[in-house]
This record gives C-alpha cells, sequence and structure tokens, in this order.
C-alpha cells in the first residue's frame, strides 16, 4: 500500500475558526431568511412581480425563460437590488469585473456582450427573422407602402481595434452578410451601415455605451438618406434644419448602468464620455403653408423609421432629416430588439390613419440570431 501524501490531508480548522463559525452560519442563515422574506413579500403580498412572461408556448418552456423571468424580477426587490449594488460595487472595485452583461476592451472601452453571444439555433433564428422582414415588405407592398431596412453593426465589430483581449468568436464574422443576403434573395431593399462606419472606426461609437457617437450616427445618417432618394420616394413635408454645438459635457454612457456601477461616485466608475452634443433647430419652412396644409395631412411626414434606441440616440433622427431636407416620424423604441417598434407602430392610430409612403426599418446585427418569439402579427388588408 503506497504511503498517502500528507500535503493532501485537510487542515483542520483553528480555534479562532471553530469560535466564529456559529456566528457566520447564523449571519448567512439571517441573510438569507430576510432575503427570502422580502421576495416572499414582493410575489405574494405587494403583487410587484409578474410570475410569467407575457407570452407562454413551448420554446419559452423549452428555453428556461420562464426561470429567467421569475429571477429578472426577484431581482428589482429592494433588498435584493441593494445586495446585488454591494457585490457589483466589490468586484469591480477589487477585481475590475464588469459583470455579465458588459465586457471590457482597452482601458477606458466597454462593450455589451450579446454583441458576441453563441446563440442556440442561430441560424434558423436568423432565417426566421429574415421571413418575418420578407412577410412584412409584402404586406406593405398590398398598402403601396415601400420598405427600406437598415442594418447596424456590432460596436464590437467597427471599434475591432479597442478590444484588446476580448475576443469576438470566429462564428459571428459573417453574421450580418449572411442575414443581407438572405433579404436581398427575397428583392428587400437592405442597407448595412458597416463600411460608412468603418472608417470612423472606434470614434463611431461611445466608449462607455453601446451606442453610435455623433460621427457615428451623422455617417449613418449621411449614407441613408442617398439610399432613401434612390427609392424614388421624396421625403416630405421639407424642413432646414441649422446644426450648432453646446459645450462639452457628460455623457452617462448604458454600459455602466448595465454593469451595475451608475450609482457610484463618478470617479469610482469606469471612464466616462464627454461629448460636445449637437443642437438642431428648423431654420426655414421648404414651402409656405396654406390656411388647409396647416391643418391637414399634407404636413406629416410620408417618411417613418421603426427601430431601437439606435434611433434615438446621437441625433441620428437629426441629422438624417437634415441629410433629407425633410421631416420624418420617430416611431423606434427604447429595448424594441428586433420587432417591438413594429409591432406597436401597425397597431397604432399614426399608421393607420397616416400610413407612410417609405417605411425605414433599424434593427441591429445582434439582435439577429437569438431565439425568436414571433408576436408581430399582420393584421389582414
Amino acid at each position: 500500500m503506497t504511503k498517502k501524501d500528507a500535503s493532501l490531508a485537510p487542515v483542520p480548522p483553528s480555534a479562532m475558526t471553530i469560535r466564529l463559525s456559529p456566528l457566520a452560519g447564523i449571519v448567512m442563515a439571517l441573510f438569507l431568511l430576510s432575503g427570502l422574506c422580502a421576495c416572499l413579500w414582493a410575489m405574494l403580498v405587494s403583487h410587484s412581480v409578474d410570475w410569467l412572461p407575457k407570452q407562454v408556448n413551448w420554446q419559452v418552456l423549452r428555453d428556461g425563460d420562464i426561470t429567467h423571468h421569475i429571477a429578472k424580477e426577484l431581482s428589482h426587490v429592494e433588498l435584493a437590488r441593494k445586495a446585488a449594488d454591494l457585490e457589483r460595487a466589490g468586484s469591480w472595485l477589487l477585481l475590475g469585473d464588469t459583470g455579465p452583461r458588459v465586457r471590457q476592451g482597452c482601458p477606458g472601452w466597454l462593450f455589451l456582450a450579446d454583441e458576441n453571444r453563441i446563440h442556440r439555433h442561430a441560424q434558423s433564428n436568423a432565417q426566421a427573422r429574415a421571413d418575418k422582414v420578407v412577410a412584412v415588405r409584402d404586406w406593405l407592398a398590398q398598402r403601396q407602402i415601400a420598405l427600406q431596412v437598415v442594418l447596424v453593426p456590432d460596436k464590437s465589430r467597427i471599434a475591432a481595434q479597442q478590444l484588446c483581449t476580448l475576443l469576438r468568436p470566429a462564428q459571428l464574422q459573417a453574421r450580418a452578410e449572411q442575414w443581407q443576403a438572405l433579404l436581398k434573395n427575397h428583392g428587400v431593399a437592405v442597407l448595412d451601415l458597416a463600411p460608412s462606419l468603418k472608417p470612423l472606426g472606434g470614434s463611431a461609437f461611445l466608449r462607455s455605451d453601446s451606442h453610435w457617437s455623433e460621427a457615428g450616427a451623422q455617417a449613418a445618417a449621411l449614407a441613408l438618406a442617398e439610399q432613401v432618394k434612390r427609392t424614388g420616394v421624396t421625403a416630405t413635408p421639407s424642413q432646414s434644419l441649422a446644426r450648432s454645438l453646446l459645450p462639452q459635457a457628460l455623457r452617462p454612457g448604458d454600459l455602466v448602468r448595465l454593469a451595475g456601477l451608475d450609482w457610484l461616485p463618478q470617479t469610482l466608475q469606469p471612464a466616462a464620455d464627454y461629448v460636445q452634443a449637437s443642437s438642431f433647430s428648423q431654420s426655414s419652412q421648404g414651402e409656405a403653408l396654406s390656411e388647409e396644409d396647416l391643418f391637414g395631412d399634407s404636413q406629416l411626414p410620408n417618411v417613418a423609421l421603426i427601430g431601437t434606441s439606435f434611433s434615438r440616440n446621437s441625433n441620428f433622427v437629426a441629422f438624417l432629416e437634415q441629410a433629407l431636407g425633410a421631416s420624418l416620424g420617430n416611431f423606434a423604441k427604447d429595448g424594441g430588439e428586433f420587432a417591438g417598434a413594429a409591432k406597436d407602430y401597425f397597431a397604432s392610430p399614426a399608421f393607420q390613419q397616416t400610413p407612410p409612403q417609405l417605411l425605414i426599418w433599424e434593427i441591429p446585427e445582434r439582435d439577429l440570431q437569438p431565439a425568436f418569439v414571433d408576436d408581430l402579427l399582420l393584421p389582414a388588408q
């Protein structure tokens, strides 16, 4: 029989550890009990927690989305939120950890983890979204409405030189091009903004935010304006916007908030962005308005925009209106992901009573491959 290595034997606890272990156990038990009571109160008494997501089907059950939903809801309970804040602060200040939703690239650069996530059934999910876009295009065509899809590339693709040790999976390299090909094979007009943003590199995006900078927003708007003009639709009503620059100021980044660090003093947070934002004002009206026009539909925009928070950040719409020389209807939605804004817009009086001639649908690359639940119902004509 071989002799056991004494170094592998368990180290007996010290006298101090033995004396303090009951106190540690009591503190842990009280902490867990208080957390349980807070969650039960939120779930059963205050009813501040929704048990189930809005839509429950077999895919939601299979992917574990119900447990994820409950966990997300419970994270909003006050005690849980405070405990999470303390954990996030400790992890950041001691280890430089930004949590599961945010990743650090080069010094001062933050990236959204969702951009580089590999999804199950990624190709079939992307195909389902492409099929939905084709269905929307055909549905709009029956109403004499043209569709222009705009694909916003990932920050981690355009600002690749700022990734440093953060790796972008090779499987994602052709994601955007493959999805565009699916649309183009069905004759859907799609504009990839990557060629317009790549010359700007990292300056196309904010360092501490998932969205583009004003330089990126302007480059994207100019490219889209040229594409709109090629559709043959003349954007109306005409207007002329004048741009002026505001003093440089702090711009809070959404990635700092997603990392759970926005409550810390500014000096302890990740490096912030300071930007000189633009201000736009209408300098002149393109045409004199008659009394009928002033109160009629002729002065409602004939170009509408649906999409995500990209269309609501860094003056993207103002840059686009300036490039078009006309106003447009912005129906983008923060957190709308792939089709949230489309769902709301198609059900709204704005679409049903005054439909546009051209609909622009802005879609971020990162929203192409997650699990797809089709809740965008297209009403019959």
